[in-house]
């Protein structure tokens, strides 16, 4: 059950106004060294003596590897070493880390071995078989060219559901029937008995379709070791803690021995939270040859090799009484894992679908049953949200259909089952306690917004152009992650900054803009002052990195609390250096100072006077540098309404998003502009994922949409302007009182858009179309239908 807190005031009442102050639009602080292209990203890094590398990857899906001839290659120009499977298994490095979990029956999943390189078998496309290292790039890529594999092609299967199925290919021997995760969430028993006594039931098979996560800067990794310290890694990663935390598993070293760097990081999106072979390869090979070891993946390379996000296939059921209120939600599928098991991958279509698939409805029961299968594809990883836009587009789905087929108004059927304000605290049928919301007003307030009473004016107005207009709602809440340790220092330098130190890692979010607020509004240190250090693991005490919306609760809970202890300490100082008593000593708007007296001082003043004190009293602190660790804040819930408009070409199929309008509830916004700007690319990438992005295999396993020519990312006149407004129910799990918003774009739009293709789409007979819906597949779904729109 989730632990509510008191709403503590946290921060200092007289920095509650201006230019810096929460609440305020920022602009990024980042921004000026990126804009001028002076950012570090790891492939803008080079080390004296490096050495680069490229990957061998296999060519077919699956097959027995029978061996890998590199002698051509190892003669070629420059090349200092070519990487096998076998020098993996001398090596004695470990597997790569996989997840794990139960079965519903109680045992264990099982966890077949992937190493950094195959050794007996290939599983997919991509998967790394050789590494080789040379003097410069170029001789590298030529002797990959020269490596020779012999494998013998196996059948292949691509699908979930045909994975399953008796007699399909066999990846794991560990893993019988590719089965493995068979998940169960709920009381079975209570909810058949409900949709057993339901006056309508609403059956949806519904498909979170994969997607290719793209960030714009690929991966890339130096490696580099020293027998005295041990193992670096550079790369762009999502946390230096975790990173090394997975490294060592691999390494079988401890945490002592190895460093993990992150500079400048060009998106990840939950892609880059998975330990990857690269990266082992690049330490071995630099272990071996006494020089850093430089890799860079190519965009055709990374389409291959990244993991990739979604892909699931789930038939979802609501139950209804004759008066519409819902009795039972039901969620039966399959989610495909790729060929091997990442570190996060079998969350989506289990936890994080129980968490997330009731959303903002009063709903009295809930079952989930899924199942994980291993298919040859690209491994399947964590995608913005990773389960969250899932589960709220499988109920915004149900909601809507169910609407309709029952001849309800859908704002009504949504009204009638929304959580009232009053009822919350909330307790939802996955065990969770909603802390704080207001689900009606979102929602009034979106349709003032998208001005949904004049809504047939303007399909009028679109059906004299010949375009079919739909409207469509995505009513979401998202869980954040939950609590984890996450480190706050705070550190005076002797320069006159004070630095933050914190275990959560920017990949394009501008975390220094908002932790500098933060800390501004705590202790009074001029905003300009404040510097963000992030990225280098021997700096941080713990860090749970960036993902799951955590980083403004649980930093800027590990801030707020470092904070008190700087406050704490500073209170002891300033008693010896002005002569008073401790319990007399006052702190506000960045100042110590003496009860009812004149007598203080600044709060970086008394920072340089210790710094330069020389010897203090006992008890009198020589800094008031903190080093603070928070156990972690709970999970928030945000939540709010999405409104999309669509114009269907009813002669192309051709759909394009030309309104869309949000309402979001995320409490307290310590950067409205910052706020804004995720939403905005969230909301992108759910009208990607319902419009325009498709991955396809054929049967042998081959990726056909392995580059920008067939795989469709949304571009710029995709996206239409996006309304964005705050309606803040301020968390009661964290002294900010946010609740996390960087997912939240995407739980929203994938609903909304799709909500209202099929809106346009119901005028010929079409009650649902597969995301995404793609022009071909809108073509042919009209072609195929048997009515016309007025006829």
């Amino acid at each position: 059950m989730t632990r509510i807190l008191r709403q503590p005031e946290g921060l200092d009442r007289a920095l509650a106004t201006g230019r810096f102050a929460i609440g305020q639009p920022v602009s990024r602080s980042e921004d000026p060294v990126l804009l001028r292209g002076e950012g570090r990203y790891t492939d803008d890094l080079d080390r004296p003596g490096q050495l680069y590398g490229v990957v061998v990857r296999s060519g077919v899906a699956h097959g027995i590897l029978r061996g890998v001839d590199t002698a051509a290659a190892t003669a070629m120009p420059g090349v200092a070493a070519i990487i096998t499977g076998a020098d993996i298994a001398a090596s004695g490095f470990g597997p790569m880390p996989a997840a794990a979990s139960r079965n519903r029956d109680g045992s264990d999943t099982p966890r077949p071995r992937q190493f950094a390189l195959a050794t007996d078998r290939v599983r997919y496309v991509g998967d790394p078989i050789a590494f080789v290292v040379a003097e410069t790039l170029q001789q590298a890529r030529d002797a990959a060219e020269a490596v020779l594999a012999e494998i013998d092609a196996l059948p292949a299967v691509t699908d979930a559901r045909d994975a399953a199925t008796p007699g399909a290919p066999q990846l794991h021997d560990e893993a019988p029937g590719n089965l493995v995760l068979d998940y169960h969430f709920g009381d079975a028993e209570a909810v058949a008995a409900a949709f057993a006594r339901a006056a309508h039931v609403t059956r949806l098979s519904l498909r979170s379709s994969r997607v290719i996560v793209s960030p714009m800067e690929p991966r890339a990794a130096i490696g580099e070791f020293d027998p005295a310290e041990g193992y670096v890694l550079r790369l762009g990663c999502q946390g230096a803690v975790n990173m090394r935390g997975l490294l060592c598993t691999v390494l079988g070293v401890p945490k002592e021995q190895v460093r993990v760097l992150a500079g400048h990081v060009g998106g990840s999106f939950g892609m880059k939270a998975s330990c990857y072979p690269e990266y082992v390869c690049a330490l071995l090979a630099a272990r071996q040859l006494g020089r850093p070891v430089k890799w860079t993946d190519e965009r055709s390379g990374s389409f291959l090799s990244d993991s990739h996000g979604r892909d699931h296939e789930m038939l979802a059921e609501l139950a209804l009484d004759a008066e519409g209120n819902f009795l039972a939600t039901r969620l039966t599928g399959f989610a495909n894992l790729g060929a091997y098991l990442s570190n996060v991958v079998l969350l989506p279509a289990t936890l994080n679908a129980v968490k997330n698939f009731v959303g903002v409805y009063r709903t009295p029961l809930m079952e989930v049953s899924s199942r994980s299968v291993f298919t040859n594809t690209t491994p399947v990883g964590a995608y913005r949200g990773a389960g969250r836009p899932e589960g709220n587009y499988y109920m915004e789905r149900l909601v809507e259909t169910a609407a309709r087929e029952m001849g309800l108004d859908p704002l009504a059927l949504r009204r009638r089952n929304l959580i009232r304000p009053e009822a919350i605290p909330h307790r939802a049928p996955s065990g969770l306690t909603y802390d704080s919301g207001d689900f009606p007003a979102t929602l009034d307030r979106a349709l003032a917004a998208a001005d949904w009473d004049g809504f047939a004016a303007r399909r009028a107005e679109s059906e004299a152009r010949g375009r079919i207009r739909g409207r469509g709602i995505g009513h979401y809440l998202e869980v954040t992650a939950d609590a984890s340790p996450e480190m706050g220092g705070i550190r005076f330098d002797a320069d006159g900054g004070v630095t933050i130190v914190t275990g959560t890692l920017d990949y394009g979010q501008g975390h220094a803009t908002p932790f500098a607020q933060v800390l501004h509004g705590k202790l009074g240190i001029p905003f300009e002052r404040i510097r963000l250090v992030q990225g280098d693991s021997s700096q941080l005490l713990a860090g749970g990195g960036t993902g799951g919306s955590r980083s403004i609760m649980q930093s800027g809970a590990a801030i707020i609390e470092a904070g008190d202890l700087v406050i704490e300490k500073g209170r002891r100082a300033a008693a010896h250096l002005l002569e008073a008593g401790e319990a007399d000593i006052e702190f506000a708007n960045g100042r110590f100072s003496v009860a009812g007296t004149d007598l203080g001082i600044d709060i970086m003043d008394l920072a340089e006077r210790l710094r330069t004190a020389g010897t203090l009293p006992e008890g009198v602190p020589a800094t008031l540098d903190v080093g603070h660790v928070t156990r972690g804040v709970p999970s928030a819930f945000p939540n709010g309404c999405h409104i999309a408009e669509v114009e269907l070409d009813p002669e192309t199929g051709v759909i394009e998003v030309v309104a869309y309008h949000t309402v979001n509830d995320f409490g307290v916004l310590v950067n409205p502009m910052l706020v804004a700007g995720q939403v905005h690319g969230g909301v992108a990438q759910g009208i990607g994922q319902a419009l325009h992005e498709l991955v396809a295999y054929d049967e042998a396993g081959q990726l056909l949409t392995g580059s920008f020519m067939d795989y469709a990312l949304p571009r710029a006149d995709a996206v239409p302007g996006i309304g964005f407004a705050s309606h803040p129910a301020p968390a009661r799990t964290n002294p900010l009182g946010v609740k996390g918003c960087g997912e939240a774009g995407c739980a929203g739009s994938l609903p909304a858009v799709m909500n209202a293709v099929a809106d346009a789409l119901s005028g010929f007979g079409i009650a649902h179309i597969d995301i995404p819906a793609t022009p071909r597949r809108v073509w042919e779904a009209i072609q195929a239908a048997k009515i016309r729109p007025g006829g």
